[in-house]
């Protein structure tokens, strides 16, 4: 288990700071720009531009004295994605030299268009700095090696709008980070109930209201899949549903849905995952958490827009009284579900919630995330999510949305065809088809039963983004919180 840096990163207003300039690569001196900033320093900033081994490309860092930085942008214009990688590197750096401040002087000295979005540049560089500075630490034993975190790090600058450009980065990777601590939670201890718990106290600290369906309730609402998918294990199912209605809506807009995949742990049921398949299944449950994430950030925000979360929880195992292929479910919404393969479960317990937001939320858009097929980290990879949505207008937003924020989605089509590739030789359709052709094109023409035609709907695969097996700048091996800002993001631009 790595050593962790600090223990929270947030924006403040501190006496003294590590001042942090930025430099081109092809500068040859310090511009004239950063001239006043280095004499308030005391000279930092040059001794750091001269010091020998900087060279000002992209990430490279240079410490002048313990009050100024000097981080190079290289001689490409700089993007939100640089950025983001620069304050992770930045991060390191402030903790081995044990700052507790930051005066992040970076963005008023940016070329490119950055230069005059300051907030936008501050906000990136606040990202990467506490997404990298996150490690899962609550199960540090007597054998961990390093220290713990400990320690706060305040960030400042030198304008408002860099200042809420840094509050703003602060609070989106904080809902990445605690979508991460959810997704890493083993399964012995994040069961079903164990989510609701977790979303009861973020709507109690957060301002939210929060509701649970009981496995009881919702087998009585005729929840087929939910309760199907459920009844192997001694952990029932359950469905949360969390609110975020502030005053500051405005009556009559848009009324948001995100609908997150919550399987605590997929063994595969009784098509049982083998040749240690299981390992790691923990993380099935990672579109949930990315939603609870994106609430966190929505209401640390206070975004003036209603925004719904609903969870359909479940553990996918195998008992006398789990569900089994070639059982025929009946949905809440009706349709009947011939049972191919009892390891194409998401996609049930998705259904189901699908059609009870619909029907009781009445959203004015609907987003889906789930980790639903290995089909589309085939196609995809890990780089990006797949998207499937008809609503044109809605998914150039997630696009375009995802671009910004660093969480890219790539479209696939769901088209007629198919749909009717879903229908069932015993029931309405089946959970999985008779073939693989379009494997994770079927889990959206499946879920696409189940939503309101007239309802703007995007279905997102993160099965590839979701987790990482390597360490980069912004992420340790684990759960990487991919989709939480994204969501949150998109919720922002709704509210305008």
């Amino acid at each position: 288990m790595p050593c962790s840096m600090y223990r929270t990163i947030r924006t403040g207003a501190p006496r003294r700071a590590v001042t942090v300039a930025a430099i081109t690569g092809s500068a040859k001196r310090l511009p004239t720009s950063l001239r006043a900033l280095d004499t308030a320093c005391g000279g930092g900033l040059e001794a750091a531009r001269t010091r020998p081994g900087f060279t000002g490309s992209a990430g490279d860092i240079s410490v002048g004295s313990d009050t100024a930085i000097l981080v190079g942008l290289g001689d490409a214009t700089p993007t939100a994605a640089s950025l983001r990688v620069l304050g992770a590197r930045l991060v390191r750096v402030l903790h081995t030299m044990g700052a507790s401040a930051a005066r992040i002087e970076v963005a008023a000295h940016l070329p490119g268009p950055l230069g005059k979005r300051p907030a936008a540049a501050t906000q990136a560089i606040a990202e990467g700095m506490v997404l990298a500075n996150w490690r899962q630490e609550t199960w540090r034993g007597a054998a961990a090696k390093g220290d713990p975190a400990k320690g706060t790090l305040l960030l400042t600058a030198g304008t408002g709008a860099a200042r809420g450009g840094l509050r703003r980065g602060c609070l989106l990777a904080e809902g990445s980070n605690e979508a991460r601590r959810l997704g890493s939670t083993p399964p012995n201890i994040a069961t079903p109930a164990w989510i609701a718990r977790q979303a009861r106290s973020l709507a109690k600290r957060s301002g939210m209201k929060c509701t649970v369906i009981s496995a009881a309730k919702a087998r009585d609402l005729g929840m087929g899949g939910l309760t199907a998918v459920g009844m192997g294990s001694a952990n029932a199912p359950c469905l949360v549903h969390l609110t975020w209605k502030p005053d500051s809506a405005r009556p009559g807009g848009e009324r948001l849905a995100l609908v997150g995949k919550t399987i605590t742990y997929d063994t595969g049921g009784y098509s049982l995952k083998i040749s240690n398949g299981m390992k790691g299944m923990k993380y099935d449950m990672c579109g949930g958490a990315a939603v609870l994430g994106a609430m966190q950030a929505i209401a640390a925000m206070k975004l003036p827009v209603e925004v719904h979360a609903v969870l359909p929880c479940a553990e996918n195992m195998v008992s006398e009284r789990a569900y089994r292929p070639d059982d025929i479910i009946t949905m809440y919404n009706g349709v009947t579900v011939e049972v191919t393969n009892t390891d194409a479960e998401g996609r049930l317990v998705l259904a189901d919630a699908l059609a009870w937001t619909c029907k009781t939320i009445k959203p004015t858009r609907i987003i889906d995330m789930a980790t639903l097929t290995g089909g589309v980290v085939v196609a995809l990879g890990e780089w990006c999510a797949g998207i499937w949505s008809r609503a044109a207008d809605f998914r150039r937003l997630i696009e375009s949305t995802g671009d910004d924020c660093g969480e890219q989605v790539w479209r696939l089509p769901l088209w007629k065809e198919h749909r009717e590739f879903m229908r069932a030789n015993h029931a309405d359709i089946w959970n999985s088809g008779p073939k693989r052709d379009g494997h994770p094109i079927q889990g959206a023409a499946f879920l696409s039963y189940f939503v309101d035609p007239e309802t703007p709907w995007a279905h997102i695969d993160i099965a590839g983004p979701a987790t990482t097996d390597t360490a980069s700048d912004l992420h340790e091996p684990g759960p990487t919180g991919f989709g939480a800002r994204l969501l949150a993001e998109v919720a922002s631009g709704l509210a305008r």
